[in-house]
């Protein structure tokens, strides 16, 4: 018997009425904080919850559902536990590898870009790409927008420092993405850890945006999504890649993480697979 069942209650009820108070849990959520997290994947969110929970000192989820409901230091702590994916500068060296050589020589035919980083989490990801374009030459033309609805993690990636133990990982990252110099020409050392040059951050617009209930957000021509679709259901999944769809210029670009594919999507006929194996694609022209 698990040591939060009560006497005489059976594994499968014990899971039914967990299922009844995550529900509760995330619609209070949803109607106190107006965060949606009500078509998540259930099993990374049930994993996710149970850390919170337990890590909060709540007994049960409604025990947790009492507390961030009346306590909203506790509900951002929540927040953090549901919303922060832990990555890596070029996270995938291949995935930046098949940008440089294949994507960005497209891009070099418009005067102007937007480029949107989508749930960028505390930063990663968007700075292995304004080092790319700087590398390739495209920086002065493009505007980034680095979005996520975890007001902490976009504090993190404006701020633009990292844990000086993740640089050789993040450096041979690089070099194996194709990188042209060292990855010690982007940062300094301070603040107790490595911090990325301002100049990264000039082009960069950093902004509250949910994938969940926000509307698109920009007319862009590269959106980078990668290992966030992991997290949510088939419908959410449908209503993100919509964002996408509908923020791409005809002929951009979507980049998705190894593991998420546009397979099962309703709006796979818009786009061709451009780099099947990277999970890039191409918004169609007609």
């Amino acid at each position: 018997m698990s040591d939060r069942e009560g006497p005489g209650e059976s594994a499968e009820a014990a899971h039914q009425i967990e299922d009844i108070e995550i529900r509760l849990l995330l619609e209070a959520i949803y109607q106190r904080y107006h965060y949606d997290f009500r078509n998540y994947a259930k099993a990374s969110l049930r994993r996710r919850l149970r850390q919170a929970r337990d890590r909060l000192g709540a007994r049960s989820f409604s025990a947790l559902q009492e507390v961030v409901l009346h306590d909203q230091v506790a509900a951002a702590k929540l927040m953090r536990f549901l919303t922060v994916q832990v990555s890596d500068l070029f996270r995938d060296p291949s995935y930046f590898k098949s940008l440089r050589e294949q994507v960005l020589p497209r891009l070099h035919t418009y005067p102007s870009l937007k480029v949107w980083v989508a749930g960028c989490s505390t930063g990663e990801e968007l700075y292995s790409l304004a080092i790319l374009f700087r590398e390739e030459g495209l920086e002065e033309r493009t505007i980034f927008y680095a979005t996520d609805i975890n007001l902490q993690a976009l504090d993190a990636a404006s701020q633009g420092i990292y844990a000086v133990d993740r640089m050789a990982a993040f450096s041979e990252n690089y070099r194996l993405s194709g990188g042209k110099g060292s990855l010690s020409d982007y940062y300094t050392a301070g603040y107790g850890g490595a911090v990325f040059d301002n100049s990264l951050r000039d082009r960069v617009v950093f902004s509250d945006h949910s994938l969940v209930t926000d509307a698109v957000f920009s007319e862009t021509q590269l959106v980078s999504c990668r290992n966030v679709m992991i997290y949510f259901d088939q419908t959410l999944q449908d209503r993100a890649v919509g964002l996408f769809r509908q923020s791409l210029t005809r002929g951009g670009f979507l980049g998705l993480g190894a593991k998420e594919s546009l397979r099962f999507s309703c709006h796979v006929d818009a786009f061709v697979a451009f780099d099947q194996t990277e999970k890039i694609y191409q918004r169609r022209s007609t």
